[in-house]
C-alpha cells in the first residue's frame, strides 16, 4: 500500500493532518512532498496511506507533484 505516487496523511510532526505524495522510498522511510509539505523524508510509520494514487516516477520534481494536486 506504501508506494511512490500514494497520497498520505501526516501523522506526526508539525505537518500532522496535511497531505503529501510519496516521491521515494528508502529502507523505512519515504521522502514526501506536497502543496502545503516541503520536500523531507519521513519514517513510513508517520504516513496513513490513502486510497488516491497519482502516476508519477519516483524522484518526480516538486512542479509534477503540484500538477497533480489541481
Amino acid at each position: 500500500m506504501i508506494d511512490v505516487g500514494r497520497v498520505c496523511i501526516k501523522k506526526k510532526g508539525r505537518e500532522a493532518g496535511m497531505k503529501a505524495v510519496i516521491v521515494e522510498l528508502k529502507e523505512g522511510f519515504a521522502v514526501v512532498d506536497g502543496p502545503s509539505i516541503k520536500r523531507k523524508k519521513c519514517n513510513v510509520r508517520h504516513l496513513f496511506p490513502t486510497p488516491e494514487k497519482f502516476s508519477i516516477k519516483s524522484g518526480a520534481s516538486h512542479e509534477e507533484v503540484l500538477k497533480h494536486f489541481k
